[in-house]
């Protein structure tokens, strides 16, 4: 699929993998409509193409306004990436007791529901976009978990359940969505040098480095957005999840 001339929403995109990959649409031709918090979005660079809209992606109406936008735009929307999300650490026993019930359900409302949300918005436009291929293909949506979906660290209960749910949504979601010719995939990236990662230390940079096997670097943001663009192009990917890790398998710690 060709995104010359259509929409784009892209989710997380004031910053790390989300700025990279609306960037990338965006020179690709596309209009981004970019979602993000109010202030990640103050902090974020101007990019032409890209159009930053301060939403929630866990609120019905946010989102929805964003569609709208897209609507009013005249565009066809053919694309969403979902890349918000938080991750925070902790231990079902800890210290201090158990796991905070509130933090493990904030964890799943932004990663999971947020993912949802905005995935069933965005196919509900696309169901109603004329087909782009002369296969019917309207639209495609890709969705961001994570290694820590197959190999869950300890302290990462909840950030392992919101990106565990968001993988096994991919195939339910491809056959949900066929008949209304919108294709997902999900991309699972390793350990990626994002604004998550700012606050670490080059010693310990380089420990991380150390356990992915080969290319032995972290990755990067514009690699997220190669692959996010090449699963849109790419007619046939369909209820796949990714890993783009470099052949890390996560240990325990």
């Amino acid at each position: 699929m060709d995104v010359t001339g259509s929409a784009v929403i892209v989710t997380g995109a004031a910053s790390g993998l989300g700025a990279a990959t609306a960037a990338r649409f965006a020179a690709d031709g596309a209009t981004v409509f970019g979602i993000d918090l109010p202030q990640s979005i103050e902090k974020a660079d101007d990019v032409q193409g890209v159009h930053l809209i301060a939403a929630d992606v866990t609120d019905e109406t946010d989102v929805q306004n964003v569609v709208d936008r897209i609507v009013e735009s005249g565009l066809p929307l053919r694309v969403a990436v979902n890349c918000a999300g938080v991750g925070w650490a902790a231990r079902i026993l800890g210290k201090d007791g158990p796991h905070d019930l509130e933090l493990f359900r904030t964890v799943i409302t932004v990663n999971l529901i947020g993912t949802f949300n905005v995935m069933r918005l965005a196919a509900n436009r696309m169901q109603h976009e004329s087909a782009a291929t002369d296969d019917g293909a309207r639209g495609v949506i890709i969705n961001t978990a994570s290694v820590a979906a197959f190999e869950g660290q300890i302290g990462q209960i909840a950030y392992t359940a919101s990106k565990g749910g968001v993988h096994a949504m991919t195939i339910s979601a491809a056959r949900d969505l066929a008949r209304a010719g919108v294709r997902v995939c999900t991309i699972a990236p390793g350990t990626i040098n994002t604004p998550m990662l700012a606050g670490v230390t080059d010693e310990f940079k380089k420990t991380l480095e150390a356990g992915i096997p080969f290319p032995q670097r972290l990755g990067e943001p514009a690699e997220y957005a190669d692959l996010a663009a090449f699963i849109v192009a790419h007619d046939y990917l369909n209820g796949e999840t990714i890993r783009m890790d470099g052949a890390l398998r996560m240990a325990p710690r």
